[in-house]
């Protein structure tokens, strides 16, 4: 599977897993926003506060547990 991976000066980080669809609604989950097609498919997820988020996730494959706050 092809993805693109973007960042934003707003400190979000966007994974787009399928641009050909059309988005219908998102969800907010903390610091998650998914996004998703009228099917219900993951088309989009983004990352806020990702300049806190993905450092921590990249120490969670070491440490295999982070706790973020």
């Amino acid at each position: 599977m092809a993805y693109k991976i973007k960042y934003e000066e707003v400190d979000v980080l966007t994974i787009v897993l399928a641009e050909e669809e059309r988005l219908s609604h998102a969800e907010e989950i903390d610091d998650f926003v998914v996004h998703f097609d009228e099917d219900g498919r993951l088309l989009l997820v983004e990352v806020l506060r990702a300049s806190k988020i993905i450092p921590l996730m990249v120490e969670s494959l070491a440490k295999k547990e982070v706790l973020v706050t």
